[in-house]
């Protein structure tokens, strides 16, 4: 894939990605990216330490303020990327601080549930993996490899962490429509994440993207790595027929994740309404 001028959902070490946030833009840079999102999961850290340290920014190159907020749409978890939104927004800081809580409770609960299973408490070892940012299981799953309790993240996952796994812990997420909400409180953009990823059947995602636009959604990700040419143009006959538009990234975190890299998705489908001509102008 080549690389692309935009890449509207990537990460940092503010959340579960590598790169501290000065490094994923000179990545990105260096990659032939000129507008990049920087959405970290529930976070806006990344974001803030950027806007203070602006003067480190290529000067060419345009950062755009986002986040990847989780949410629920009946039992279903959601994640749904909000762009060009005001961090410094009441709105934003109040939820910003709600989902740490909820995070920080949640590190909890998966330490002591790992600690039943007669593993060490992991927690202080996967706050510091986490290294400030928001803490979640790809941390745990750090600490175990580090400690030699397994020999990879991808183990920690299938044994421990993993869907139905003891350290699945859920979380009383927030609303669909509470998230969008609050994204156009922000004045940002609001984004339906990777449709394809919450191994749901079409007719699901037929209803998914109609309850999105629905609720006030404004675009829906529909080039990000993975996807098929066969589910993008399903995609496409949703998007357009409830108006959305389309929006594309990388979804990067790591550079070892070898299924992607920064500025690399899947070509846009012709005739289709983009986020960045309608809304990122």
């Amino acid at each position: 894939m080549v690389t692309n001028e935009f890449d509207l959902h990537t990460h940092s070490s503010a959340s579960d990605g590598v790169y501290t946030p000065e490094e994923l833009v000179a990545q990105a840079y260096q990659a032939g990216v000129k507008a990049l999102a920087l959405t970290d999961h529930d976070t806006v850290k990344g974001c803030e330490w950027l806007r203070d340290n602006n003067d480190l920014l290529p000067q060419d190159f345009r950062l755009i303020n986002g986040v990847e907020l989780t949410c629920k749409y009946g039992k279903q978890v959601l994640h749904v990327v909000g762009l060009n939104i005001d961090i410094a927004s009441e709105a934003i800081q109040t939820h910003m601080n709600k989902l740490e809580t909820l995070r920080n409770e949640r590190a909890q609960t998966i330490a002591l549930r790992l600690v039943k299973l007669g593993l060490p408490d992991l927690l202080t070892a996967a706050y510091e993996k986490a290294q400030g940012g928001q803490i979640g299981r790809p941390h745990f799953a750090q600490a175990m490899v580090s400690l030699g309790l397994v020999d990879s993240m991808a183990k920690a996952f299938k044994k421990y962490l993993g869907a139905g796994k003891p350290g699945d812990v859920k979380v009383e997420w927030p609303e669909l429509s509470e998230v969008i909400t609050l994204i156009h409180n922000a004045g940002g953009v609001s984004v339906l994440a990777h449709p394809t990823k919450y191994n749901l059947t079409l007719n699901k995602i037929r209803y998914l993207l109609a309850a999105f636009a629905e609720q006030g959604g404004d675009a829906v990700e529909i080039s990000y790595p993975g996807v098929s040419k066969d589910q993008q143009k399903s995609l496409s006959i949703l998007v357009a027929k409830h108006e959305l538009a389309v929006s594309m990234g990388s979804d990067f975190h790591d550079p070892e994740q070898t299924w992607t890299r920064l500025g690399a998705y899947p070509p846009i489908p012709l005739g289709l309404s983009r986020v960045t001509e309608r809304f990122l102008n």
